[in-house]
């Protein structure tokens, strides 16, 4: 539909000109990475989060809560965040300037590779020429020099992984291709370790340390039990939660993608690990196809992404399971339903030093823009891992129980200690002793019942007591296997994480969807779908005859008393440029009253995109106009069964 190619100046401008989106405190010059949304901003974030709660939270059943957004150091240091949720960062001593540090080295091979691509004559872009030149004014010495073929193919190779390097290993990076400070060619030091985390201090004393949250995820794992009484103790369930999350980004230079205040929506979908981490609605996806870019490919070097069902993505073992499967279908169901560009959607799985330690497997749904691939939702197997280190630390029983459909038979050796002698022999560390005796494995039980009986005592490791080792005879413990009926069957769930980044989908979408008219590139146009957009429908008169403003009030009242949000232009301007203005605010929908109306109450429905019109009674118009809102009808749809309009009435 563009007119022209994607200006990302141009566009930029229509978003601040329009009030989608302005940088927060700009008048005492702003903080880079925190930015204001304006009225369509708030309105096009806030349908957004509507569809996800529909699509997910309605359709799925889930339970959502909303946690508090200020977090307890403990609560962070037993989820690793407080030691490990941190980025890479390398520091210029003599300017003092920060750079992150995967960032930097991506973005001087990009350059270099731009710069032999001129070399070469090979044509730039519009969009990579544009950022070219943004780089120049922040880096030094970007020429058009040709690099050997190997060199091409090496960059190539490290940006298609670039994910996947730790601290040490962009350090040896930055060495070896000798990257320095962009802008003054000064040397960096190597990469530290930075925690994104904003410290802050809970009550007067400040005694007690928190954190403002980076998600939400945790607040949930928290309240799991309580979910559970809930929901009746049925398993699987959902709980879903929308907020705003805040992480002190080192370098935030992206505009909306890379901020310091940011809203997130997260499920935690609990799972009863036994029996494959199966979905019973897992057969309605199946067919679904996806853009999947798997960590093998990207080892090599390469970003080819292979179409593949779902279905057919876990049958292989590609994707772990069916209910992560499941939840990779649903997201690209949901990025379709907000009218993102289906050829920019790819799921890149994550690569081995990029996964968490007890991540099972995870795969991010990347949407391609002006600043390339961006990550938008996270979706991992998380395993047992919360809840667990949660209830080790707590002693909160952050498990499920339920009653067996048949009893288990379990043989085990069991251990019977002599208390009244245990006691006395060991005084102090008797209890030291003892928890060491109980968390003996089975197979050790079984060794130590044989020395029993064949020696009359045993010698097992105790820390911290008689030098490591203590002896036991006979009289104080007895080891007998015996067998064991289990009625009630205890598991800690597994958790499968979609975790949606509303405002990079918002991002992404408003440039997925921008656009020019051919022959006048000055018209930009937002071609939001009509349920997400900010506003549904303008209205205009086509002239300030006193015989319109009732009409005009009437049908707004109507369209709001039914949800459909609309605004009145009546201003001197024309027709054209009345419609124009809100093509750039992605309105889909304009109704226009005439003089006819004035005679029959028939006014005129025209789309935003093709810019035709059908004219009908104010009752058919206000239906149409419902149904494509509800997403229930498309234009071409409404097209068929109302009359197209082709000459105004001016008289």
């Amino acid at each position: 539909m563009s007119g022209s190619p994607f200006d990302r100046t141009i566009f930029d401008s229509l978003l601040r000109r329009r009030l989608f989106y302005t940088p927060a405190f700009e008048a005492y010059g702003g903080i880079s990475g925190l930015f204001d949304y304006g009225p369509p901003g708030c309105s096009l974030q806030a349908n957004i989060i509507e569809l996800w709660r529909k699509h997910f939270v309605l359709e799925e059943d889930m339970l959502e809560v909303d946690c508090t957004m200020l977090t307890p150091s403990e609560v962070l240091k037993t989820s690793g965040h407080v030691d490990k949720f941190a980025d890479w960062m390398c520091k210029d001593p003599r300017s003092g300037e920060i750079f992150r540090a995967d960032h930097l080295v991506e973005e001087v091979l990009e350059s270099r590779l731009k710069g032999d691509k001129e070399a070469r004559g090979i044509k730039i872009e519009k969009d990579e020429d544009a950022d070219a030149k943004k780089r120049k004014k922040k880096v030094k010495d970007i020429q058009a020099i040709k690099l050997d073929d190997a060199v091409v193919k090496e960059f190539e190779e490290i940006l298609a992984k670039i994910d996947n390097y730790d601290g040490p290993e962009l350090g040896l990076l930055m060495k070896k291709y000798d990257i320095k400070n962009p802008a003054t060619g000064g040397d960096l030091l190597p990469p530290v370790a930075f925690n994104l985390m904003f410290e802050t201090k809970i009550g007067p004393s400040g005694g007690v340390t928190g954190y403002l949250r980076p998600e939400t995820a945790q607040g949930q794992f928290l309240t799991f039990s309580k979910l559970l009484e809930f929901n009746q103790q049925s398993m699987p369930f959902a709980a879903a939660s929308i907020g705003k999350c805040f992480r002190n980004e080192i370098s935030p230079r992206a505009g909306l993608l890379r901020v310091r205040e940011f809203m997130l929506a997260e499920i935690e979908h609990f799972v009863d690990p036994e029996g494959g981490k199966k979905h019973p609605r897992f057969k309605d996806v199946k067919e679904v196809e996806l853009s999947l870019l798997n960590r093998d490919v990207q080892l090599g070097g390469g970003t080819k992404v292979e179409k593949t069902p779902i279905g057919k993505a876990v049958a292989s073992g590609l994707v772990d399971n069916e209910t992560l499967g499941y939840f990779l279908a649903r997201i690209q169901l949901f990025l379709q339903k907000l009218g993102v560009d289906q050829t920019k959607i790819r799921f890149r799985q994550h690569m081995a030093n990029e996964m968490a330690h007890y991540a099972a497997d995870c795969w991010d749904a990347e949407l391609f823009t002006s600043y390339g691939w961006i990550e938008c939702v996270g979706c991992a197997d998380r395993s047992a891992y919360d809840l667990s280190v949660h209830a080790k630390k707590t002693g909160s029983p952050l498990v499920v129980r339920e009653v067996r459909s048949e009893p288990l038979r379990i043989e085990e050796w069991q251990i019977d200690l002599d208390k009244k002698k245990f006691g006395p022999k060991f005084k102090k560390d008797g209890k030291t002793v003892e928890a060491a005796v109980e968390a003996l494995t089975q197979e050790r039980r079984e060794q130590y019942a044989e020395a029993l009986k064949k020696d009359g005592k045993i010698t097992i490791e105790v820390a911290g007591v008689s030098g490591g080792k203590v002896e036991i005879e006979k009289d104080l413990i007895e080891i007998v296997k015996r067998t064991r009926v289990e009625n009630m069957r205890e598991y800690t769930p597994n958790v499968i994480e979609p975790s949606f980044g509303i405002g990079r989908i918002l991002y992404s979408l408003m440039e997925h969807v921008y656009w020019t008219r051919a022959g006048d590139e000055a018209r930009g146009v937002l071609s939001f779908p009509p349920p997400v957009a900010p506003t549904k429908v303008l209205l205009v008169p086509l002239s300030n005859n006193p015989a319109f403003g009732p009409i005009l009030s009437r049908i707004s009242h109507k369209l709001r008393s039914q949800g459909v949000s609309n605004r009145i232009d009546d201003s001197s301007a024309s027709i054209g440029r009345r419609y124009s203005r809100n093509d750039e605010l992605g309105t889909p929908l304009g109704i226009t009253v005439d003089f006819q109306s004035a005679k029959d109450s028939s006014v005129t429905l025209r789309d935003r995109d093709s810019t035709k019109q059908v004219r009908a009674s104010e009752e058919e118009i206000t239906v149409a106009i419902r149904s494509l809102v509800d997403g229930n009808e498309t234009w071409q749809d409404v097209l068929k069964r109302l009359p197209e309009f082709t000459e105004q009435n001016v008289n």
